[in-house]
């Protein structure tokens, strides 16, 4: 798997498979880029080169101690795309993914991208400044006390609303969750901190105007992480011509609770 270098020297690890167009995939908080397994194998077994790589502080890519506000995050997504030369990049982002997508389109632009695609995303804003539906700072307050005192505790229990765990359209076995928890285990404690802060306080209502290509919005209705009604349903409609796909009762999880149906929507995204 090829390692791309990117502008502050953070060694970013890359997986590069198939052949075709290219499809970039940006992996939510606190995973790495095997949570898109699913929807990577279906995408390059279609026909698409499917590029998908471990944020900075996550997964097998370097820990620096900073850097993770959306400007570098974004930043280190153009060095991917760059380091690959990547054009006519379908860029797809799940949760704090959604993040870097739309800091990517206002800071670097769409001139090597077709297409974008929000699954479950925390864009356009999730705080309460300036936003009274927001969620509340003490929600993330809260959940950065978690990391602090007891990690490993405090995200093997958040697994079980990232997927829905107990709800009727929710849900993975035991394993699968457990697959998660070993992802973020791997991350660094200081990423994972920092990170929360990054997709709690960041505005992105202002770079939502950049999406100047066809975009795709997926998101459930019944996510507790990143409510439906601010983000999905927000991104949908300040986005010029969005398309939006809500799965009825879906999770947050998407990705592993509705593998099969989000595989199907980003091949025939894609393809279209």
């Amino acid at each position: 798997m090829p390692r791309i270098t990117s502008s502050d020297g953070t060694g970013l690890h890359v997986k590069d498979w198939g052949s075709g167009r290219p499809v970039v995939l940006i992996h939510g908080w606190p995973l790495n880029a095997d949570s898109w397994e699913h929807q990577a194998l279906s995408l390059a077994e279609a026909g698409f080169r499917v590029v998908s790589y471990d944020r900075r502080g996550f997964g097998r890519s370097d820990q620096p101690f900073k850097g993770y506000d959306y400007d570098t995050m974004a930043d280190d997504l153009a060095a991917v795309i760059g380091g690959l030369d990547l054009r006519d990049v379908t860029l797809a982002g799940f949760s704090m993914g959604g993040g870097e997508v739309a800091r990517y389109m206002s800071r670097h632009g769409s001139n090597r991208i077709a297409k974008a695609v929000l699954v479950s995303s925390i864009a356009p804003f999730m705080g309460q400044k300036d936003n009274p539906d927001g969620v509340p700072d003490e929600v993330f307050e809260g959940m950065k006390k978690g990391v602090r005192t007891d990690r490993a505790g405090f995200l093997k229990e958040f697994f079980n609303d990232f997927v829905g765990q107990g709800t009727k359209d929710g849900g993975t076995s035991e394993a699968a969750r457990h697959w998660m928890w070993s992802m973020a285990m791997m991350a660094s404690p200081k990423a994972t901190l920092d990170c929360i802060d990054a997709f709690a306080k960041t505005d992105l209502r202002g770079d939502m105007a950049a999406f100047d290509v066809p975009t795709l919005v997926v998101h459930g209705t019944g996510d507790k992480i990143v409510p439906f009604e601010i983000s999905g349903k927000r991104a949908s409609e300040m986005v010029k011509g969005a398309t939006l796909k809500t799965y009825e009762g879906g999770p947050h999880a998407v990705t592993a609770t509705h593998a099969g149906q989000l595989s199907h929507d980003l091949v025939a995204f894609a393809k279209g």
